[in-house]
């Protein structure tokens, strides 16, 4: 089953081990169940301290758990966890038997600490990147907490139990069989939502922090970048993040990083996150802006958080960054996650053999009906213009594609469904004026971005499209302010051109800082009276 260069790297990891660990297998007489238990036995072949029995009494076939000899085991993998999820499996192996994790030792207490049974099931695909990171925070859960169990369930291998659950998105997490969530989630974003006493803490340790010299809103390529340049120069500084790494955090290759030949998003995102950590820099990871309030007389700026905590600094760097544009037609929001999806390379594998269709003709909209149209049985791409806008090179792979319809203008006015799922799309001929409807089970919408510009509306300038205005400095229309990155009218929305202008943003507000004047503070007059 794995290879002779892969059994030397596992070889090596297991010696790591500090207790033995038992793998409990479920089989049956599937293909699938012939390859785990080859893979199962070869990990065991590899550390004396792996033993591996067969008489699991798991009700999916295949699937294997992974526990202490003695114990009710808490991990259990229910399909073979190779592609993206071999890292889970190695790290589930590890911290199994003893080795510990890599975590900030406040998470390792908030987790230990938590009450109650908490049941996770999570269904990926081997292909999703964003997959790995949920399951693995999900496992190292049920390492450390006996009241934390934790399944991943391979969506392409248990088909049947997808259907019946209306599972049209991956990752998806059920919590004691009730809905948790969709999409990538970090362990602070988990813990987040079990802990519910989580957010007032933090925004009492929020509220008593120091003022900044520069408050960065934003923790991806920008704010990482525009975080960096500030630390250097020996000033506070300051991310506070919804989501340390951003959109990065959503994108699976990434090719046109100069001297990195080629990467992925998530290890991009955990390289940046590590860069700034080198560093003297306070990051606030999971606390979503909600106003900017400019400065006073004091001279400083305030950030005011959705959990009611309020930061202040000298200077603000925005670099908020962008998200998917939606449709915004009827049944979009109803169908959301039951077949209205946005990653093709996570979600496509549950589409296998049924007819989706491709909302977007620029080079992401081409690139996913290339992609889905070696899984599923057929690719609609809907373009609201009168040609495509994708490369020429895409296009010419795009039409040599016998499974792939192209229709353009093409205005989506609704999709479609029988209360649980997608079952179509509705569309006008621009030209004719006709409406007609294509019957599909999957959408996937890829036209474009939004900036993450809401919150400052009637605060700053903002363009007819919600981007920040800046000058050549990165200087917003508010005095000490700056803004960086997909959130601003810098055109090219690229990571390189994100990071670049978040130095610039840091260095111009490194130079405000030095040229402004300390504020005024008010002194009290002493009435020494008349004399005697």
């Amino acid at each position: 089953m794995l290879d002779t260069a892969i059994k030397t790297q596992l070889a090596a990891y297991l010696e790591k081990l500090q207790a033995p660990i038992e793998l409990v297998a479920s089989l049956d007489n599937s293909t699938a169940a012939r390859q785990m238990r080859e893979l199962l036995a070869d990990i065991a072949a590899l550390s004396p301290k792996v033993s591996v029995r067969e008489d699991g009494k798991d009700a999916r076939k295949p699937s294997f758990s992974v526990g202490s000899p003695g114990e009710a085991a808490r991990i259990r993998f229910a399909g073979i966890p190779m592609g993206h999820e071999f890292t889970t499996l190695v790290l589930a192996l590890l911290q199994t038997g003893g080795h510990p994790p890599k975590v900030d030792a406040a998470v390792i207490e908030q987790i230990k600490g938590l009450g109650g049974k908490f049941r996770f099931e999570t269904y990926i695909s081997l292909s999703c990147h964003n997959c790995p990171d949920v399951v693995q925070a999900l496992n190292l859960m049920a390492v450390l907490n006996p009241g934390v169990e934790s399944v991943m369930i391979d969506g392409a291998l248990f088909q049947d139990e997808v259907k019946a659950r209306q599972i049209m998105a991956v990752p998806t997490v059920l919590l004691n069989g009730e809905n948790f969530g969709q999409g990538r989630m970090s362990i602070e974003e988990i813990l987040a939502k079990v802990d519910t006493g989580a957010s007032a803490r933090d925004a009492e340790k929020l509220n008593a922090k120091d003022a900044y010299d520069v408050l960065v809103v934003g923790g991806g390529p920008a704010g990482s970048a525009a975080a960096i340049y500030a630390a250097r120069k020996g000033i506070r500084t300051g991310v506070v993040a919804e989501r340390f790494g951003g959109q990065v955090l959503d994108t699976l290759g990434i090719e046109n990083f100069i001297s990195v030949q080629r990467t992925e998003g998530p290890k991009l995102a955990a390289a940046l996150e590590q860069h700034v950590k080198e560093y003297e820099v306070d990051i606030m990871n999971l606390q979503r802006a909600e106003a900017l309030i400019p400065a006073g007389a004091d001279g400083l700026a305030q950030v005011r958080l959705a959990s009611g905590a309020t930061l202040k600094a000298k200077s603000v760097i925005l670099a908020t960054g962008a998200r998917w544009r939606e449709m915004n037609v009827p049944g979009e929001k109803e169908y959301k996650a039951r077949g209205v999806c946005f990653c093709p390379h996570c979600d496509g594998p549950l589409f296998r053999g049924m007819r989706v269709a491709v909302i977007g003709g620029g080079n992401s909209g081409v690139e996913a009906a290339i992609d889905l149209a070696g899984i599923v049985s057929h690719v609609t791409l809907l373009e609201f213009d009168a040609k495509l806008r994708a490369d020429a090179v895409l296009q010419a792979k795009l039409g040599s594609l016998p499974n792939v319809t192209i229709i353009t203008s093409a205005l989506t006015t609704e999709v479609t469904g029988d209360g649980e799922k997608v079952n179509g799309i509705v569309y006008q001929d621009r030209i004719g004026g006709q409406i007609k409807r294509v019957e599909l089970e999957g959408i996937f919408v890829q036209i474009g971005l939004l900036p993450n510009t809401d919150w400052l509306k009637g605060t700053l300038k903002l363009s007819p499209r919600g981007e920040i205005e800046v000058d050549a400095r990165g200087q917003t229309s508010l005095p000490g302010v700056f803004a960086a990155g997909d959130a601003t009218i810098v055109p090219y929305k690229q990571i390189i051109i994100a990071m670049g202008e978040g130095a610039k943003a840091s260095l111009s507000a490194f130079d405000h800082l030095i040229r402004s004047p300390a504020p005024q503070v008010a002194t009290p007059s002493l009435d020494l009276g008349q004399p005697a």
